[in-house]
């Protein structure tokens, strides 16, 4: 590799280095807010403050649900087999089937075995008792928990949030960090609800003193003041406990505006599935209002006027704006399998965020000067190439995070410390072995050559192995330890380099293009 190449090389890497690491340090010295940075690096929750949150996930009560869908589907199979039965009633995580007095099913035939499967049934005269399987409940917890992790991200992705972190912690916690958050309470509400939707029919003619408590139940249409933030009031209204189809046949929720009085209302579509259940549901209950339940809350109930075979709906109420497109969010995000509750909240102030800023930037810049003392003290010319290099690794490490989206946090910088070390340490096994080839022989243009080649390969060695644990941390590690694997992992290649090219350079440049070289300053 020839000087000009070299040269070629380092000034392309500099040049595309440059582009992201000088609208960085123009941001923090012209006193932008961090976020703007985020542009070309990302900051951690730690450097440009924001939200913290430890979310536990119920997933008992997922398991519950998974029995509650199969009573429906049972109860509806029974019905469409003309069994003759009393009633399928759930206690907690088992169904208990009472039969006519006499009547018999065979629940491990078809059509019924197929929505039975997970179950173990025991028979006790004319009652069918089917508990889930503790197998089936295991796994349906676990699924629980990475299908909340999942409904999380895509709700988080909508409120823009750059490099958000979720990740499952033990068994039923997750943890999610909001770097830059600035909006904490819009952020509750999209994370919080559980987004279960339900359509039930409406008994118009029973009041909650007079409803059946086994076959009915009673919730409320609430409307609330906005500018206050205080109930107005609780509509009752007495629903079919039956619910007769939910949320997860959703295909698409968008908001819309009507025409007539220009207020939003989100529309809703549905899959082919579901499109064939509105379609029987509205032609069989023609007449009666259906009511649109959200998390045990109505939000409207209409007459069914006709049949709706286009597979559409609409949530109407008095919604702004943004609380329609944050409930079509959170509907196209899909229902939590469970409902969550928030153990551990913390807000990182923006001041909290600088001051770490500063004090990692300081660090970085006294162990730099420290190094760089050193290195001229002690290598003089040699030791100034070995500075410039050490700068170069520097804004190598910060312009990659830039180029590929990776997160910078505090223990980021300690990284990025350490790799100032382990650059440093490249350049003297170099210049030990010039050292070496000089008291061995006269010819210093030889003692350059021959460090450089006896010096690659232990450098090599070193940092190879080095690179494999930091990957290793990469891969296994969460929170700060992945933050200081990433800049450990970028920081190693960037001073292999900058040992072999950038130092390699200056030896060529200043002493190697001469025609008669006597000494070098080392």
């Amino acid at each position: 590799m020839n000087v000009q190449f070299k040269g070629g090389l380092i000034l392309i890497v500099l040049v595309a280095a440059l582009y992201y690491v000088f609208p960085t340090f123009k941001a923090y010295q012209s006193g932008v807010d961090p976020q703007t940075v985020a542009d070309k690096v990302n900051l951690g929750l730690d450097l440009q403050g924001g939200m913290y949150l430890d979310i536990e996930v119920e997933s008992d009560a997922a398991v519950e649900e998974i029995v509650r869908r199969t009573r429906d589907n049972l109860e509806d199979l029974l019905i469409d087999e003309q069994v003759d039965f009393i009633e399928v009633r759930q206690q907690q995580n088992s169904l208990v089937l009472e039969m006519e007095p006499g009547r018999k099913v065979q629940l491990e035939e078809s059509p019924f075995d197929r929505i039975l499967v997970q179950f173990d049934e025991t028979v006790d005269g004319d009652l069918v008792r089917l508990s889930i399987k503790p197998e089936e409940a295991e796994r349906v917890r676990k699924n629980s928990i990475s299908q909340a992790l999942e409904v999380l991200r895509n709700r988080i992705d909508g409120l823009g949030i750059s490099e958000p972190s979720l990740q499952q912690q033990g068994e039923n916690s997750i943890v999610i960090q909001l770097p830059g958050l600035k909006d904490r309470e819009r952020a509750i509400e999209l994370i919080g609800p559980q987004a279960i939707l339900e359509f039930n029919l409406v008994n118009s003619d029973a009041t909650v003193n007079t409803y059946n408590r086994l076959t009915e139940t009673i919730k409320y249409e609430e409307t609330w003041d906005k500018s206050t933030n205080k109930l107005l009031s609780r509509r009752p209204f007495v629903l079919e406990k039956k619910v007769l189809l939910t949320g997860e046949f959703i295909r698409d929720a968008r908001v819309r505006f009507d025409p007539q009085t220009n207020q939003p209302y989100v529309s809703l579509s549905f899959d082919s599935m579901g499109s064939d259940r509105f379609a029987k549901i509205t032609q069989r209950y023609r007449g009666r209002n259906l009511a649109i339940v959200l998390d045990n809350k109505i939000q409207s109930a209409p007459v069914i006027r006709e049949a709706i075979t286009g597979g559409e709906a609409s949530i109407s109420g008095l919604f702004t704006t943004e609380e329609a497109s944050d409930l079509a969010l959170v509907l196209r995000s899909g229902a939590l399998p469970a409902p969550i509750s928030i153990r551990e909240e913390r807000t990182v102030g923006a001041s909290l965020g600088e001051d770490s800023v500063r004090q990692g930037l300081m660090s970085l810049l006294i162990g730099s000067a420290l190094v760089l003392v050193f290195m001229i003290a002690n290598y003089k010319l040699a030791g100034v190439f070995a500075s410039v290099s050490l700068i170069f690794n520097v804004v190598l490490i910060i312009s990659v995070l830039g180029a590929f989206g990776a997160t910078l946090t505090l223990p980021g910088m300690a990284g990025i410390v350490l790799t100032i070390g382990m650059a440093v340490d490249a350049n003297v096994l170099i210049f030990q072995r010039i050292l070496e080839e000089m008291r061995r022989t006269s010819h210093p243009r030889g003692a350059i050559k021959e460090g450089f080649d006896r010096a690659f390969r232990t450098i090599l060695d070193a940092n190879v192995t080095t690179l494999f644990a930091a990957l290793a941390l990469l891969q296994f590690g969460t929170g700060p330890i992945k933050g200081f694997a990433v800049t450990l992992s970028i920081g190693i290649l960037a001073s292999m380099f900058t040992a072999i090219v950038v130092t390699r350079f200056f030896f060529d440049w200043i002493y190697l293009r001469r025609s008669s070289l006597q000494s070098i300053s080392i």
